[in-house]
């Protein structure tokens, strides 16, 4: 059989051994819920970037990553575009055709038994 001490003793055993508990709750609970709050900032701030923000007062409006993707696509059209020859209109066309005229001014001594490309 235990000892039992005095009952002040045992009261402040008691509530000191609660008042450890319901701090070790609440710290759990703060560290949760901070953790919580910092992933829905993280989440927000995510869904913002990806859905794009409409102009307010004093800021401007920021594009969501689909508009911007669609807009690298069309520029990146734009630069394929010139990459093939298309009739004398792309950026290919004029290096062929300084190149065609570079040959025809200053042959390449290695293949001077050749003629010049045709067109010249």
């Amino acid at each position: 059989m235990l000892a039992e001490g005095p009952p002040a003793v045992e009261a402040v055993l008691l509530w000191g051994g609660a008042i450890t508990v319901v701090a070790g709750v609440a710290t759990v609970l703060w560290r949760l819920g901070r953790g919580m709050a910092q992933t829905w900032q993280r989440l927000d701030q995510f869904i913002e970037d990806w859905y794009g923000e409409e102009a307010r007062p004093g800021v401007p409006a920021r594009p969501g990553v689909l508009e911007r993707v669609a807009g690298m696509e069309l520029r990146l059209g734009r630069m394929e575009h010139e990459l093939h020859p298309n009739a004398g209109g792309s950026l290919r066309d004029a290096v062929d055709e300084a190149n065609r005229r570079l040959t025809h001014l200053c042959p390449d001594p290695d293949t001077a038994d050749q003629r010049p490309p045709a067109g010249s």
